[in-house]
């Protein structure tokens, strides 16, 4: 059987170490899929139980010397940890920058232009620059030696490598020349000694690491908010007293009290009271919405106004909210295929720059500048230092984090990083009809009555629909309980079948049927009637005529209403470049009544869900991309087969699970925003990617000919890294 666990992993420092992790996880038997995010450092893996376990799994990480565990952790302790982290690192950066601020002052004496800069004989004191060099480069730079040696004892090399190597050679040679030619006199100055260099390349790559580490935790803000919404206790009403108690511990069928101004602590429905209930956390949507008896609320909403009793539906770990959480979680831990790029490059990029360092040194040592060790050693430094893939391997995840948060901020969920991409690059989009660019519920749109009032007219009707589950007969008992109605009882019920329906109310004969009925039984309909049928079924709409005691008394029309967003999405997203398509079972005159109001010219009416699934298909085979949108049981298996299946949040719960993106407020304007900022993550990722391999492109170059100090190296990497988050924190602003 298969099984899901997400690790939480330490020890992580750049591209190379997930894409390791990755390749030897992979490798178990039974392992299907890892995915292993650096910017979060988290983990997910899935496994088949039977061939390994999760121990198996986290012994193997722990050997190529990392630390993994199952993440059993709160987002806030994880939270707490990372600012703690941060505070240590802020303080070996503040130790490391002060012990390196005489060695920068000492650098003056090698300037001619600087002479006028006074620089305290003891700091050019080589014996002085070896002692503070010591603790920079053997206390505080040992995670440096640590995590190198752990990754080259698994087979591979990270940025950890890079890093020994080059203040290793920088300060061993110093040392070198300190004790063995330059005796304990000090150097003379024309002699170039190499301690700031190490200290250099330390601090700032320290000073990278802590506005790395700064920036990183404002990637994960929509996941924290959502998390800040969740409420750890409620007061629970138990034999007439309320009692306070930790969510977790309820279950179905308690009951809790929410008061004004609280936050709804779990989802339920509504027993006594009603209020106006914030939902725009979790739906996008800023009015807040009425609620009363019957209806249901969720978890992390704000209830406004007014008492509520609210009895419990569903265990804490299965709220919607719970639910919008894991499945942004998942996202942003999981990869966008254009990921795999970076993770391929970064997985040999280290010993490529080793050699590429070594060709440097002997380019400089042999031809350029012979006999010069100094030059050479410096020259392959700055090689050495310039090249860490840290910005290639943030390039996706960082997007990834950002993009997924925004649209979950917005009511749009996506089920995995990869949909990001593949929606962007979609070209075809099929829309479901019924609830989807419908309401989904029939509404009574029209009423025409001969010789009573309007308000007796839908008493007496609504009375005899009131059994019957019939949607237009709801759609009818709807609309008499919305405008206030009081139901009289109706006696002798009987539903002709095909038909419609015959009842009794204050002992006359009531007949609604529809019009086909009146004309085989001949019943007399007035001619202007007639036309007035016509009109409204050419519209779509059903349409329903009655008769009381005998007497042709009025017709009624019900429809399923177009949403009041789906005209403006449609355009929306033919805008984009989409093609728009509508699949519906529903009849012929209905889909081309309901295509031509929202503009859209593809359309299939009484399709199968099978059929669906086949037009779909053909498409493929075609080579579009094709995106299905739909909320019903039936639309599943579309949802399923299309490359991106986007389910509307108001519907069924079998299509949300078979979608991979869910739409929580069912508004089609949505799906338009998923599809703006799935392209705007990966413009994102693209800007990204350019700039990491420009910079690299660029600056190894520059190292090689002599153009980059290592000390300036080590700045210019530090800061490629940092441009690459603030790069994608700008998705954050991006409009929708």
């Amino acid at each position: 059987m298969k099984e899901t666990n997400h690790l939480e992993i330490s020890g992580m420092h750049c591209a190379a170490c997930a894409t390791r992790i990755e390749k030897v996880v992979s490798k178990i038997e039974g392992v299907e899929e890892v995915h292993v995010n650096l910017t979060t450092e988290k983990g997910r893996v899935t496994f088949t139980n039977t061939l390994t376990n999760i121990n198996e799994i986290i012994n193997r990480i722990n050997k190529i010397g990392f630390e993994a565990k199952i993440d059993r952790k709160s987002n806030l302790q994880s939270e707490i940890e990372k600012r703690r982290d941060i505070t240590i690192l802020k303080w070996k950066f503040f130790v490391s920058a002060l012990l390196t601020f005489p060695l920068a002052w000492a650098m003056f004496s090698h300037f001619k232009w600087a002479s006028f800069v006074k620089v305290p004989e003891v700091f050019i004191n080589p014996l002085f620059q070896f002692a503070i060099t010591i603790p920079i480069q053997f206390i505080i730079g040992f995670q440096f030696y640590e995590r190198a040696w752990k990754s080259l004892k698994s087979g591979s090399a990270n940025m950890d490598v890079l890093v020994v190597l080059s203040t290793s050679a920088a300060f061993f040679y110093s040392h070198y020349l300190t004790f063995t030619h330059l005796g304990f006199s000090g150097p003379p100055q024309s002699t170039v000694l190499f301690y700031e260099t190490s200290a250099f390349i330390i601090t700032f790559i320290l000073l990278g690491k802590l506005l790395e580490a700064r920036t990183k935790m404002r990637t994960t803000e929509a996941i924290k908010k959502l998390y800040q919404l969740q409420t750890r206790s409620a007061t629970l009403l138990l034999d007439g007293k309320e009692y306070p108690a930790p969510v977790e511990t309820l279950s179905p069928g308690n009951v809790v009290i929410v008061k004004s101004g609280e936050k709804v602590p779990i989802d339920g429905q509504v027993m006594e009271g009603s209020s106006m209930i914030d939902e725009s956390l979790l739906t996008g949507e800023s009015i807040p919405v009425e609620k009363g008896v019957g209806n249901h609320v969720f978890a992390g909403t704000i209830n406004h106004n007014g008492t509520l009793k609210i009895r419990v539906t569903k265990k804490e770990s299965d709220s919607a909210l719970s639910q919008i959480i894991r499945i942004v979680e998942e996202a942003q831990s999981s990869k966008a295929p254009i990921q795999h790029i970076a993770d391929k490059v970064t997985g040999v990029f280290v010993p490529i720059i080793i050699f590429v360092s070594i060709v440097t040194f002997f380019l400089w040592y042999m031809w350029i500048k012979q006999g010069d060790l100094s030059e050479a050693l410096e020259k392959m430094i700055a090689v050495l230092i310039i090249a860490c893939p840290c910005a290639l391997g943030l390039a996706t995840p960082t997007s990834v984090m950002v993009g997924s948060g925004r649209a979950a901020q917005a009511g749009i969920l996506f089920k995995e990083g990869k949909y990001l991409e593949v929606l962007g690059k979609s070209n075809v989009i099929v829309l479901d009809k019924t609830g989807t660019i419908t309401k989904g519920v029939p509404e009574v749109t029209d009423v025409f009555v001969e010789y009573m009032s309007e308000r007796e007219f839908l008493e007496i009707i609504g009375a005899v629909e009131g059994d019957s589950g019939h949607p237009v007969a709801q759609a009818i008992v709807n609309e008499a309980k919305k405008r206030g109605l009081t139901l009289p009882i109706a006696n002798q019920v009987v539903t002709i079948p095909g038909f419609g329906v015959m009842g009794n109310v204050h002992g006359k004969k009531v007949l609604i049927s529809n019009p086909s009925y009146f004309g085989l039984n001949n019943y007399y309909i007035p001619r202007r009637i007639e036309r007035e049928i016509t009109r409204l079924e050419q519209e779509g709409k059903t349409v329903m005529v009655v008769s009381i005691h005998s007497r042709f008394s009025g017709i009624i029309a019900v429809a399923d209403e177009i949403k009041q967003s789906s005209k403006a999405a449609i355009t929306r997203l033919k805008q984009l470049g989409m093609q728009v398509m509508m699949l519906t079972g529903d009849n012929n005159k209905t889909a081309m009544t309901i295509a031509k109001k929202t503009g859209i010219e593809n359309v299939q009416a009484t399709v199968t869900p099978k059929k669906k699934v086949e037009i779909i298909q053909n498409m493929q085979k075609e080579g579009k991309q094709v995106v299905m949108v739909g909320d019903g049981i039936n639309d599943a298996p579309a949802l399923t087969v299309a490359d991106v299946g986007i389910a509307m949040g108001t519907g069924s719960d079998i299509a949300i699970e078979s979608g991979d993106i869910t739409v929580i407020k069912g508004d089609l304007g949505k799906v338009v925003d998923a599809i703006k900022i799935s392209k705007a993550t990966m413009t994102n990722i693209r800007q990204n990617f350019v700039w990491a391999f420009l910079y690299n492109i660029i600056s190894i170059p520059f190292a090689m000919f002599g153009l980059l100090a290592p000390w300036l190296a080590g700045a210019v990497m530090a800061f490629s890294s940092v441009s690459v988050v603030l790069n994608s924190l700008r998705l954050q602003k991006n409009k929708i």
